[in-house]
């Protein structure tokens, strides 16, 4: 098939677009032509690149009918934020393209319930980012009778070329650091918050599965993470282990906790820990056939390993 990847050099992009080279198909990538690829492929030499500057063609009202002039048989969009991007994109794709795939996140859940948390959960998503892309969801989905259209919601991107979320749930990577000396670090609560990975190589593994499974992937929503969520404990435990040294932890209350470190990083722990997902990809296995190469600590290894090789961790 003919399939145009809007964002197909970021994150997702960049082992998504190889994987529907491999795969047989034509691909066109969609980019704004200012990011290089974060994987070498022979993919990038032979498909079709076309540079489109998203936000500037909204703007004029343009971007929708650019994307469907590309005549592509399946849109795969990994960079939709707003709601008004989503309907503009599928007014002009209605009637003219035979399967729109949006990139959504596990964050349309507020805080679990009933853990694996599933697709068949209430959305009860908070904060900007979560709702926006619950209403993204829910309208797409209501025009699952007008355009065939599945969501896959991934959970933390983990990839070798950028920082995953850290046992202290937030970016920074000095945390990385401490445990590979041997050095203390604080968690917040006692630690039994939850976080949970997906290897971006895996989230374009279930993508190429939903595109080739069309008939099972029309009008659902599939969790995109790795078989197993893990707690800030044992993910600082794990990561200490693979240095060789027990892990040197501190618990602190989250008013505490939240005073040693940097107004930005205290909002993304929050974020996260106040979330603490969990969710279960059953829905993905039984239809999609998807089944994860990564569990989170391997996927964070990996990362982990460039981040040293960088010199970013361990300097």
């Amino acid at each position: 098939m003919r399939v145009a990847i809007i964002g197909g050099t970021g994150h997702i992009g960049s082992y998504l677009t190889p994987r529907l080279f491999d795969a047989g198909h034509t691909v066109i990538c969609v980019s704004r032509g200012l990011r290089t690829p974060y994987r070498e492929h022979a993919a990038w030499r032979a498909i079709e690149r076309v540079e489109i500057d998203r936000t500037a063609e909204e703007a004029s009202g343009t971007f929708g009918e650019r994307i469907a002039k590309l005549d592509a048989d399946v849109v795969i969009d990994l960079t939709c934020y707003r709601l008004e991007s989503a309907q503009q994109l599928v007014d002009a794709l209605l009637g003219r393209v035979g399967h729109l795939l949006h990139c959504g996140t596990i964050w349309v859940h507020g805080p679990s319930v009933e853990v694996p948390t599933t697709e068949a959960a209430p959305r009860t998503a908070f904060g900007d980012y979560g709702q926006r892309k619950a209403a993204i969801e829910a309208w797409l989905l209501s025009k699952a009778s007008e355009l065939p259209v599945t969501i896959l919601h991934p959970g933390h991107l983990v990839g070798p070329g950028w920082a995953p979320i850290n046992p202290t749930a937030n970016f920074n990577p000095a945390v990385f650091s401490r445990l590979l000396e041997g050095k203390q670090i604080q968690l917040p609560n006692f630690g039994m918050e939850t976080v949970h990975h997906v290897h971006a190589d895996d989230v374009a593994q279930c993508f190429v599965k939903a595109v080739e499974h069309r008939s099972a992937a029309v009008g659902q929503a599939f969790h995109v993470v790795s078989p197993a969520a893990i707690t800030l404990q044992g993910y600082a435990e794990r990561v200490s282990a693979w240095f060789g040294r027990p892990a040197q932890l501190q618990f602190l209350s989250w008013e505490e906790w939240r005073q040693g470190v940097s107004e930005r990083d205290a909002a993304v722990t929050w974020d996260h820990i106040a979330h603490s997902p969990n969710c279960s990809i059953a829905k993905a296995r039984t239809l999609l056939g998807y089944e994860p190469r990564y569990s989170s600590l391997e996927a964070v290894r990996e990362s982990l390993d460039w981040l040293i090789e960088q010199r970013v961790v361990g300097n």
